[in-house]
């Protein structure tokens, strides 16, 4: 088959997906209850405590954490939503091993540092365990990817890392735009995390001196684990909020995949001056070089021609934004404009409002679950990927975001690390599906169910 009439084909498969029924895709006998353990329960193991302990068909059956004052919070959370107190596993580093010994456990959430999620995925997995829900990264060297992949497939298992920003409201209907040939033919995208982090990466300001510029042991929250990154690594840390909603634009791992990437970094001095405004050049902590540049840029070139820029930013000040940008023969989207240009509908050279579009092109997820999606943490996608991976394990099915994608988009932050070593040299990147992207279909959201 040649190659355009591959790509069409493929088109057209998943267009044709996404207009079947939600009963033609899933099967009809549904696990009435979910027994489910969660392992790690700082500030983001407690927001999918709070959606586990809002569904009725869930029975949340342990928790696991080594910090007593989170422990406190998220039992005062389950004491405060009328349902059973689950078993509590605390007390050393390895005490979750101990909570996978429990019989009939059907599924886990990880919600822990990133240095301990490829460890925990597979240990998970070799207990028996046969969904994984984890939260970013899945882990710290390209090596760990291939072991979490190898593993999952061994046990043929489903591992979905709980990416929500893939179910972001405008991301989801400009996704609904390109599946129905809005934008045309997809030919570049962007995205990216550009989040300024130092408050975060700096113990959200409480420290000795009442400023904000302590991590590691005197750290709290994620100050006490994710600053060091910054402090040894240099590359696109946090890849996965801007990677994973236009991969799904334009099928990765799906008729399509990462073929090379090659990546720049700038300077460091975000982190740096951050310390000394705050706290003064004598503080300890301003004597530290850090290695993560300000501003860690990443291009990746895709087998369907597309390429895809992303960008790191965390370590300077700015407002949020994601960065996105979907552009295709026939028009684009790009939320830092929030705008929307689609060639003879809009006027030339200009902006349409984004928000009539996406109004118009809501995706049916949202129009179905919006009412549930309330009070849900980040404007109500967090409630999506509980949500997704309690169904799939209801009814046996593979999640919508497998491993594949996991360890595609997760993958990206140590082969940019390779890559800057290496003097920005572009590199191949993995085919972590050994061939099988040509002949998988689409699945994410092309029905109304998840």
């Amino acid at each position: 088959m040649q190659r355009k009439q591959f790509i069409k084909n493929a088109a057209l498969g998943a267009a044709s997906l996404a207009l079947l029924p939600a009963t033609n895709l899933f099967a009809a006998n549904l696990k009435e209850k979910v027994r489910l353990v969660i392992i790690g329960t700082g500030l983001r193991g407690q927001n999918h405590l709070d959606l586990v302990l809002r569904r009725q068909d869930v029975e949340l059956i342990a928790i696991c954490d080594i910090d007593d004052r989170m422990l406190s919070r998220s039992k005062e959370m389950i004491t405060r939503s009328g349902k059973k107190m689950p078993q509590v596993f605390t007390g050393d580093p390895y005490a979750w091993k101990k909570m996978l010994n429990i019989k009939d456990i059907d599924g886990v959430i990880i919600a822990t540092p990133w240095e301990w999620h490829k460890e925990m995925i597979i240990g998970s997995l070799q207990a028996g365990i046969k969904y994984v829900g984890t939260e970013v990264m899945l882990g710290i060297t390209l090596q760990d990817h291939w072991d979490v992949v190898k593993v999952t497939e061994q046990y043929n298992a489903q591992v979905m890392m709980l990416e929500n920003v893939c179910y972001r409201r405008d991301v989801m209907a400009a996704l609904n735009m390109v599946r129905q040939g809005l934008f045309g033919e997809m030919v570049h995208l962007q995205g990216g995390y550009q989040h300024d982090l130092r408050e975060v990466k700096f113990n959200n300001g409480i420290d000795a001196y009442g400023k904000g510029c302590e991590f590691g042991d005197k750290g709290w929250s994620e100050a006490r684990w994710r600053t060091h990154h910054s402090v040894h690594r240099n590359g696109d840390l946090y890849p996965t909020h801007g990677i994973g909603p236009i991969a799904h634009c334009i099928n990765i791992n799906r008729g399509n995949r990462f073929v090379n990437i090659s990546s720049f970094s700038s300077k460091a001095r975000g982190l740096h001056n951050h310390i000394v405004k705050k706290c003064g050049v004598d503080h300890p902590n301003a004597k530290i070089n850090f290695k993560l540049g300000d501003v860690v840029t990443t291009n990746i070139g895709c087998a369907n021609g597309e390429t895809i820029l992303l960008q790191h930013d965390t370590n300077l000040p700015r407002p949020y934004s994601l960065g996105f940008r979907v552009q295709g023969t026939n028009g684009l989207w790009m939320d830092v404009a929030k705008g929307v240009h689609i060639e003879g509908q809009s006027k030339p050279h200009q902006w349409d409002a984004a928000k009539e579009w996406f109004d118009k092109y809501d995706h049916p997820l949202w129009a179905r679950w919006s009412k549930e999606t309330e009070g849900a943490g980040h404007g109500g996608m967090d409630f999506f990927v509980i949500h997704s991976f309690v169904e799939s394990i209801k009814r046996n099915i593979a999640t919508p975001m497998d491993v594949y994608d996991a360890a595609s988009w997760s993958a990206i932050t140590p082969l940019s690390e390779i890559s800057i070593e290496k003097g920005n040299e572009t590199i191949e990147f993995p085919d972590f599906t050994n061939g099988k992207w040509m002949y998988r279909k689409p699945v994410f959201a092309l029905t109304d169910e998840f």
